[in-house]
């Protein structure tokens, strides 16, 4: 028959489950906790990189937006002149004829820039688009990676 233990055998047994089972615990505290600074360390440089993004799509922006000023400026006095220009022209004319053609003309002229103008605008508003959001999107994608690593570790 097995001899039963001794009281101090089983004091020994008992305290040697307890520093195994702390060991233990203390390894996969101390493992977890640097792969939570190494995680937040990642987390603090994404969001660094991410107001750098923000920043740059907001200079972007800025001057895409002074851009478009600039060319409504541009067009809205280059409009105005030549109304004045032409309001000039057909005071000065001697028939409602040749008033009526030169208003055609210049109705058909002034509504071909403004197409023109318009089309301009609007490529420059799309441009304007795309590159204020590139730094952003990349930062979508990096956010994607910082994730999915995360979760891989």
């Amino acid at each position: 028959m097995a001899k039963a233990k001794s009281a101090g055998e089983q004091i020994n047994a008992t305290a040697n489950t307890f520093e195994t089972a702390f060991k233990t615990g203390s390894e996969a505290l101390k493992a977890n906790f640097e792969k939570a600074v190494k995680n937040y360390d990642q987390f603090l440089g994404f969001q660094k990189d991410t107001v750098e993004a923000c920043v740059k799509a907001a200079n972007v922006a800025g001057k895409g937006a002074e851009t478009l000023h600039n060319e409504i400026y541009a067009f809205s006095k280059q409009s105005i002149e030549d109304a004045i220009t032409h309001g000039k022209a057909v005071m000065a004319t001697k028939s409602v004829h040749e008033a009526f053609e030169l208003q055609t003309g210049f109705a058909k002229s002034a509504f071909e820039a403004y197409v023109a103008n318009m089309t301009k605008l609007s490529e420059l508003a799309v441009a304007t688009s795309k590159e204020t959001f590139e730094p952003i999107q990349g930062r979508v994608q990096a956010w994607v990676d910082v994730v999915q690593s995360a979760r891989a570790a």
